[in-house]
């Protein structure tokens, strides 16, 4: 192909004009009658336009040829103004200056819009960006064509993972020196390119994204390549900078060396992409996330979701992420009835506690009360089928809103577990997971929500996870749905969750029914919850057996819980046995549990025994020990020790306790001394300053 801006004479013109007509007409294998069919023109001035020495053919004439032959129809209107005396074009080369272009015009997308004051509504907005390997191959390519050579790079990656991204922030440092970017899309994307790679200028960037458009078409691919080509090694063209994006199975069909019995279809495009293609990683490295998370705590909030959100996931998918965020909330606006009631109904099981694995049939019996009377009056007898396949197709990222997973097999050590360690059976049939940008855009928008009665209904009948049980009864009882909270409460505990055989133990035990109380109790001990220990000794104390309950008591000591001697110490005070309750809290003081002392010590306040109740609270604590100066500090403003109470008050700052210096302060100096100058006694309560 020649560069029609090197210069044609008017014959040399007609001349090239004439070649490619004959040149079209071989490789078509069409007959001049064929043409004539084809394009309506008249026998006389068909032959006339292959007929050496007849007129110029019009420009008409060359646009309807063109077409039939396949031809570029710029480049032959072009000779044809040549050879018809109207001299070269004037005009520039394709494209305009990479400045004027907006990038979600070149197909980067969107991760989000700005709803943060940074834009209006609904304007599309991009994250940070986070370079990579890959970016500093592509700089090297800019600073080479900022030196006056031509370069191509085809960045190779799956579907969403920042190629046109990377290749748009590539070229910013060639929009400040004026270069032009041109993005061939218009009839096809193979035909633009096609028929005006021949008026490419210098200090022009090529933008080939979704290279399989023009390298792929079946009719013009290969000479899309070959006109590529001759742009890269054609020295009065450039410098141009030709950047292509491709996914893998593009790039392995067309680098394929077929075997000799076989056609070679796209011998041009493996020749061109021969050195030229650079890889892109699916996942963020350990680099990138650092960077990324750099980025997200100066306040990039698309960034720090997507982060937020790959931690769950345990990947590095960001850009994905990023890029299917977007497309899939726009499928959750405009899904069907049916299928939007999927998701708002998995939206709020995940919200309220249900795993990330979500039973078929749990998801299908939910939905019939997210849906309009006239929407499910509409319903088909295959809705749930025709919904879950809406579903399934994916968006950008290779994402979809509601997608079928197979759980991974549990794998545990060999050895005796108790039955509290034993993973729960998974669910029976078809699991589906619910892609995170919706989770998150649920827990975000449907969090005053309540789930309708079908959404309770389908838990209690279908769910079999024990704590996922008790998390909807918990999320029930708080949504005042308190029938679908008991229910859902016994059918954890049925399924040996201990906090609700705890809870409905209590509830029993209310009741005052210590029998019932106690079996249940006793279930959640043998499933391994040392809590239910604390809970038991206390039934067993109301009913009267003191020794069971002490007994009980030190064995959630000895499984870690010190404050059961606390919590047994406050029963037994209630039950008017001091001496008890004073025994055990030395105990539990001995044992170094940090409120023992305090426990103490308010004992000797309401004895008014001041010094052993300071005695009590100087003792040293293993944790936690920063309300002892406080408390110190107010003993020494009580007794008057201003000097003393401020020491230890700072005290207490340093060790986290800043908010204590302002009132202590302020006290001893409205309060510290009496008007005759004795000190306040420390049983004298504190009056305000308007009094």
């Amino acid at each position: 192909m020649r560069d029609e801006r090197a210069g044609h004479t008017q014959d040399s013109a007609l001349t090239e004009l004439r070649r490619k007509l004959a040149g079209g007409l071989a490789r078509t294998g069409l007959k001049k009658t064929d043409l004539v069919a084809r394009t309506g023109l008249s026998r006389t001035i068909v032959q006339q336009a292959f007929q050496d020495g007849g007129p110029v053919p019009s420009a008409r004439t060359m646009e309807l040829l063109a077409g039939a032959l396949r031809l570029p129809v710029g480049e032959l209107q072009e000779l044809q103004r040549v050879a018809a005396g109207g001299g070269p074009s004037e005009r520039p080369g394709p494209g305009r200056p990479i400045g004027q272009w907006d990038p979600h015009g070149l197909e980067v997308h969107p991760a989000g819009t700005a709803q943060d004051g940074s834009g209006p509504p609904r304007q599309l907005a991009l994250p940070g960006y986070v370079p990579r390997e890959h970016d500093e191959v592509l700089a090297q390519a800019v600073r080479e064509v900022q030196q006056g050579g031509s370069r191509m790079l085809v960045l190779v990656g799956s579907s969403s993972t920042g190629k046109t991204r990377a290749c748009w922030e590539a070229v910013q440092p060639l929009a400040e020196q004026g270069w032009r970017l041109w993005h061939p899309f218009d009839p096809t994307r193979a035909q633009a390119a096609l028929d005006d790679l021949h008026r490419v200028g210098p200090h022009t960037v090529v933008w080939l994204n979704e290279a399989q458009h023009y390298f792929g078409d079946r009719a013009v691919g290969e000479e899309v390549a070959a006109a590529v080509h001759h742009l890269l090694i054609s020295p009065e063209c450039g410098p141009v900078l030709v950047l292509s994006t491709l996914w893998p199975e593009y790039a392995q069909q067309y680098t394929h060396i077929p075997a000799p019995h076989e056609e070679d279809p796209h011998s041009r495009v493996r020749e061109l992409l021969a050195g030229r293609t650079v890889d892109v990683p699916d996942n963020f490295d350990g680099h990138a996330l650092t960077s990324a998370r750099a980025l997200a705590e100066d306040g990039d909030r698309l960034l720090a979701d997507a982060l937020a959100r790959a931690r769950v996931r345990g990947d590095g998918r960001i850009t994905q992420d990023l890029a299917g965020g977007p497309a899939l909330l726009e499928r959750y606006r405009t899904s069907s009835p049916a299928a939007r009631a999927l998701l708002e109904a998995a939206m709020d099981a995940r919200r309220l506690g249900v795993g990330l694995h979500l039973p078929q049939v749990f998801l299908t019996d939910a939905v019939p009360d997210y849906l309009h009377d006239t929407d499910w009056n509409q319903l088909t007898d295959d809705w749930a089928e025709q919904a879950y396949a809406e579903l399934a197709q994916q968006v950008h990222g290779k994402q979809a809103p509601l997608n079928r997973v197979t759980p991974r097999p549990q794998r545990r050590l060999p050895g005796p577990s108790t039955p509290a360690k034993m993973p729960p059976a998974p669910s029976a049939g078809p699991v589906f997971r619910l892609a995170d940008y919706l989770e998150q855009h649920g827990l975000l928008t449907r969090r005053a929500l309540c789930p309708p009665a079908s959404f309770w209904h389908a838990a209690h009948t279908h769910l079999t996870n024990p704590d996922e049980l008790n998390s909807l009864a918990d999320a029930a009882e708080s949504r005042y749905r308190l029938q679908w909270a008991y229910h859902l409460g016994h059918r954890a505990a049925d399924h040996g969750n201990t906090s609700a055989l705890i809870h409905l133990a209590l509830v029993r035990e209310v009741d005052r029914d210590w029998d019932t109380a106690e079996g249940l109790l006793r279930q959640a001990i043998h499933r391994g919850d040392p809590r239910a220990l604390v809970n038991l000794a206390r039934v067993r104390l109301k009913a009267g057996d003191q020794d069971e309950a002490e007994r009980l008591t030190w064995q959630a000591v000895d499984r870690g819980n010190p404050r059961a001697l606390l919590d047994l110490a406050t029963q037994l005070k209630l039950t008017d046995d001091r001496d008890g309750a004073e025994r055990l809290a030395r105990e539990a003081a001995d044992r170094g549990h940090p409120f023992a002392p305090l426990r103490l010590a308010q004992k000797r306040e309401s004895e008014r025994r001041w010094e052993e109740r300071e005695r009590l609270l100087q003792q040293p604590a293993d944790h936690d020990h920063t309300y002892r100066p406080h408390l110190l500090a107010e003993e020494r403003e009580r007794a008057g020790d201003q000097d003393g109470a401020e020491r230890l008050a700072r005290e207490a700052a340093d060790l986290g306790y800043a908010s204590i210096l302002p009132g202590i302060f302020k006290r001893l100096w409205l309060y510290g001394l009496d008007p005759d100058g004795t000190p306040t006694p420390p049983w004298r309560p504190y009056v305000s300053a308007s009094e």
